[in-house]
């Protein structure tokens, strides 16, 4: 029994020795566990410290002076869609029922992003919109007063006013209204090229309940693509400002701002599986604003440059199918439409976009951008590498019949059909014999407009009478669909068929 005892007290001291001994040795290389951790902890504490304070240099921002700043230049809007003689909005405006498939994926199967509602034959959504000019422009969203019959617009201070549609660019989803006034507050341009992911911005809405929303957050990227506004036009410009600051319905339209108070973006769409905001916001950045807005006040359409080319994005995958090598950023000229400016200013397929006036290009987004900012007849210093050369090339842009000039500036019946995306012809003896009437005039094209997003109506229609008006010539329609107030009823003929075909369309 004390054999056994003299044994285990051996052991005991054997192994009380060697943790003295592990331990030593820990201290005496610096692996002390304790003291490894708690200076990690101060030497993060330490690194994040310096970060914040790198990161906010001149103090943390101020987001009260920032609200106090732009709340005011923010506006309600309430437009009416549809109208008298049972006219009605069809597209997604019309209700969740009618919504395009590529809205219900983007913004939810619940409210449409600016809250539309139904009341009768007649359908009204409500969204934001920024007060740019002290005279009364205002730049909100198309998808928000595109097709509007009428609008109204509601201050922060509650003053009511009733609104007119300046001009809409559905490829950059971005109209202009206008209100009688002087002397408004405004939100003052910014220069959203100087934007940086990671910095704070604030989104400024006035939503459906008439008070001002402000939200806070950072940029999460630049140059995003959701390809959303295909359905819009055939050529749409996609390169939004992603943040995660909350924009919700009736949002839509609202200013996105950085710290100082300057307007870097139009707030246009969510990310969100149910309609309500869900982690990601996105906004047109200010510089292609304010280029759209200048074209829609002073011409009343957009002057936009086409570079005549099909692009990809170069990637990886996209280098290695090419064989292109030591460059996996860019935009891949895939080919060159004749006559285009592309090819007139010595582009060939193959090559690879990678600066445009100084500016660095890594995405097709960024492309994009950079022509939306430029008119016919521009000139750009385009960066390429061709065969692992870089050259740089001037490229004069053209307009979208393959020529430099500017589109002449519209005149109120130049609005109209445009605004309806109606051409017209004075019908012909043969049109007289074909549809058997003696008066009217022909539907020769139908464009993105009014017409072709609320009714059926196909081309070489032959259109009689306007609210049940007989209609003389083109110039007569134009006058008689002026002076109706609410919707618009027209009747006529098609080639071929006896049966008169009615249709209805928001003015």
């Amino acid at each position: 029994m004390q054999q056994n005892s003299k044994s285990w007290l051996m052991l005991l001291g054997v192994a009380l020795l060697s943790s003295l001994m592990t331990l030593g040795l820990y201290k005496l290389v610096g692996f002390d566990r304790r003291n490894v951790f708690l200076q990690e902890g101060a030497d993060n504490q330490k690194n994040i410290t310096q970060l914040a304070r790198k990161g906010f240099e001149g103090g943390t921002p101020d987001f009260v002076q920032v609200a106090e700043k732009t709340t005011a230049g923010v506006v309600h809007i309430m437009a009416t869609f549809g109208g008298n003689n049972g006219a009605s909005r069809k597209q997604e405006q019309g209700g969740r029922g009618n919504m395009p498939d590529l809205f219900k994926e983007f913004f939810g199967e619940g409210e449409d992003f600016f809250n539309p509602r139904q009341r009768g034959g007649k359908s009204q959504g409500s969204g934001s919109g920024v007060i740019i000019s002290k005279d009364g422009y205002i730049v909100t969203n198309n998808h928000v007063v595109g097709d509007a019959t009428e609008i109204e617009v509601i201050l922060q201070d509650k003053r009511t006013y009733k609104a007119e549609i300046v001009g809409t660019a559905p490829a950059t989803d971005l109209a202009v209204i206008k209100i009688k006034e002087t002397n408004l507050p405004i939100v003052a341009f910014g220069n959203s090229d100087n934007v940086r992911v990671g910095e704070w911005v604030v989104a400024v809405g006035n939503p459906f309940n008439l008070e001002s929303t402000v939200t806070a957050g950072i940029v999460s990227a630049k140059g995003r693509n959701l390809d959303i506004l295909r359905q819009k036009d055939k050529a749409p410009i996609e390169s939004f400002i992603q943040t995660d600051a909350a924009v919700n319905p009736g949002n839509s339209g609202g200013a996105l701002v950085n710290t100082k108070g300057e307007l870097i973006g139009i707030n246009t769409a969510i990310a969100s599986p149910n309609g309500s905001y869900a982690g990601y916001s996105f906004a047109v950045p200010s510089n292609i604003v304010k280029k759209i807005v200048k074209d829609l006040i002073e011409y009343g359409t957009v002057q936009r440059g086409y570079l005549g080319a099909q692009i990809r994005q170069l990637d990886g995958n996209l280098a290695k199918e090419k064989g292109i090598k030591n460059i996996t950023e860019g935009v891949y000229i895939e080919s060159l439409q004749p006559n285009s400016a592309a090819k007139d200013g010595g582009m060939q397929s193959g090559d690879i976009v990678i600066g445009i006036d100084g500016r660095k290009i890594k995405s097709s987004p960024e492309l994009l951008e950079e022509i939306a900012r430029k008119r016919p007849g521009d000139k750009l210093a385009i960066l390429i590498n061709r065969n692992g050369t870089e050259k740089t090339l001037q490229v004069t842009l053209k307009n979208e019949n393959g020529n430099q000039e500017l589109s002449a500036k519209s005149n109120n019946s130049d609005n109209l059909l445009q605004k309806l995306g109606l051409e017209l012809a004075e019908i012909t003896t043969a049109d007289k014999q074909a549809v058997n009437v003696d008066n009217g005039v022909k539907v020769v094209k139908i464009l993105n407009g009014k017409v072709q997003k609320q009714t059926e109506m196909r081309e070489n229609f032959v259109i009689t009478k306007v609210g049940g008006n007989p209609v003389k010539n083109v110039e007569d329609f134009i006058q008689k669909v002026k002076n109706i107030k609410g919707g618009v009823f027209v009747s006529g003929f098609y080639a071929g068929e006896e049966e008169e075909y009615y249709y209805a369309f928001g003015k």
